[in-house]
């Protein structure tokens, strides 16, 4: 587990995040991009491949989550100063990031617009921007998540409706519920996953995400189908690009887009992962990420 902290911007604004206190002495930091809405402490599956990778991560809660002020209108690249911030707090120069889901549009921001900083990133999962040339973006995701969509598309007040019946099913979700709540977002491969520690654990996740309203997980749908702010084509930072090809959240065509426009990709397309169980295989990830520091 982790320890949750925060910190003030010279505007006043407050910033949490999550932090791992068991990393070993001298390890290199990653900036962790939650998904949407997946802020919260973070887990074993993260941690210990991290440490033994020689990796300390820390895990940006962005604004509109937990106790971070919320920014209304915020784009996706509007997280990068609040990173270099983070960094600088935690007295690092460098640093490499991973960003999950709809943290993945965050970390390719991080890596275009803080090239002198970031060494490299890993996207995993991540959702690709939604006025992408020759991609059917709502094409092989669940029906959840095309109805999330829908309402970001329709309008504020839509979507602020759709979030707020769902806000209500999550506020004290259990990990048990965790399966049946997400059924049309599971592929078979992610709810065999989704059990035990696993889902208790998506279970936090999802409960801190929510517990102060529907703010941060309103902002991260709107910007996703707004401008991102910046060219994945010009990031000149390894990035390595990890998608499962069952996956219900981010449909496998939404890697392959970006993989083919990323010049510095290294492709990591998985047959039979889904958006969750790919998180098994993310040790030699971080290792790659190490060596980049």
């Amino acid at each position: 587990m982790s320890d949750l902290r925060q910190f003030l911007l010279a505007d006043g604004a407050t910033v949490d995040y999550f932090i791992d206190g068991g990393a070993p002495a001298g390890a290199g930091l990653l900036v962790y991009h939650h998904g949407t809405p997946a802020a919260g402490p973070l887990d074993d599956e993260l941690l210990v491949p991290a440490r033994a990778a020689g990796l300390q991560v820390v895990e940006l809660v962005r604004p509109g989550y937990g106790s971070s002020t919320r920014q209304p209108g915020r784009r996706i690249a509007d997280v990068v100063p609040l990173v270099a911030a983070l960094a600088d707090h935690l007295g690092h120069g460098r640093f490499v990031s991973m960003g999950w889901s709809g943290g993945g549009p965050h970390v390719l921001a991080t890596a275009a617009l803080l090239p002198e900083r970031c060494a490299g990133v890993l996207c995993l999962a991540g959702v690709a921007p939604y006025d992408a040339d020759g991609l059917d973006y709502l094409a092989g995701m669940g029906e959840d998540n095309i109805g999330e969509f829908g309402a970001a598309l329709a309008g504020p007040a839509e979507l602020e409706a759709y979030l707020t019946a769902a806000c209500a099913d999550l506020v004290e979700i259990s990990g048990p519920q965790v399966n049946d709540a997400l059924a049309s977002l599971l592929p078979d491969v992610d709810r065999a996953h989704l059990t035990g520690d696993a889902a208790e654990h998506f279970a936090a996740e999802l409960r801190f995400s929510v517990a102060q309203g529907i703010w941060g997980w309103f902002d991260d749908d709107v910007a996703f189908i707004r401008p991102w702010g910046f060219d994945v084509g010009g990031i000149t930072v390894p990035v390595q690009m990890w998608q499962g090809s069952d996956d219900l959240m981010v449909p496998f065509a939404h890697g392959q887009w970006l993989a083919e426009r990323l010049p510095t990709a290294e492709v990591w397309l998985a047959p039979g992962e889904g958006h969750l169980s790919m998180i098994t295989h993310i040790g030699e990830g971080f290792a790659r990420l190490r060596d980049l520091l």
